[in-house]
């Protein structure tokens, strides 16, 4: 089993929250959103078992969230840390909400998180929201760090503007219904996909047509179903 398998079930029991869920969002394996003014955030890490590792990622995340999960597999003979009162205890002092998911992929909620004092990282809490509202739906399964690369916002209006650009060079104002960023994009060139063709005016690289074909854009597709 693979921390990826406790995503599903574990963004649908936060999405019976009223929470909008995505995965691998600024490093965090989940987060979700909870719309209001300002927005409620939270993140749960996922791992195989409660081990001290895990809560030493909520430690790290709690600066940038209203809540923290942890959510880890529920251990077979009911011997493992999920059921150690010193170790709820903790998860308890440190604010912590305890997920465990069964081999049948069913979510037992072993502990609420509790209000703490405000502890909050402002501009990191920012940035989680910004990407979250930026990505087009949920493209990458939590848990799935070592899967690269992530589908971040930025890759997906990338792949959106080169996709725009199969049919021929482009200037960045052609591409702003597209992507806000598309000036920056094309500018910056971070994946090496694009290629100023003269001034103003950019093309695709072998690189990015290669990019392109990787991600299933075909030619007659919509850019922004990408």
């Amino acid at each position: 089993m693979q921390e990826t398998s406790l995503y599903a079930p574990v963004k649908q029991f936060l999405e019976s929250l009223d929470f909008t869920v995505k995965g691998e969002v600024g490093g965090c394996d989940i987060v979700g959103l909870r719309e209001g003014e300002p927005p409620v955030v939270v993140i749960c890490e996922l791992k195989l078992q409660f081990n001290l590792e895990l809560v030493l990622q909520g430690v790290d995340r709690a600066a940038a969230c209203d809540e923290v999960w942890l959510a880890a597999r529920m251990s077979a003979r009911g011997k493992g840390r999920e059921h150690d009162r010193r170790f709820r205890a903790l998860c308890r002092r440190l604010g912590f909400g305890l997920l465990a998911v069964d081999g049948k992929g069913k979510v037992e909620l072993l502990l609420n998180p509790a209000a703490v004092p405000p502890r909050r990282d402002p501009r990191r809490r920012s940035r989680l929201v910004e990407e979250h509202h930026r990505r087009k739906g949920d493209p990458s399964i939590g848990g799935s760090t070592r899967r690269k690369p992530i589908m971040t916002a930025y890759r997906q209006e990338a792949i959106a503007c080169a996709a725009a650009m199969a049919d021929g060079p482009k200037r960045p104002r052609d591409l702003k219904t597209l992507s806000p960023r598309a000036a920056s994009i094309l500018l910056h060139n971070y994946y090496g996909w694009f290629a100023r063709a003269e001034r103003g005016i950019y093309a695709l690289t072998e690189i990015g047509q290669a990019a392109l074909q990787s991600h299933g854009a075909v030619e007659g597709s919509s850019p922004r179903s990408l």
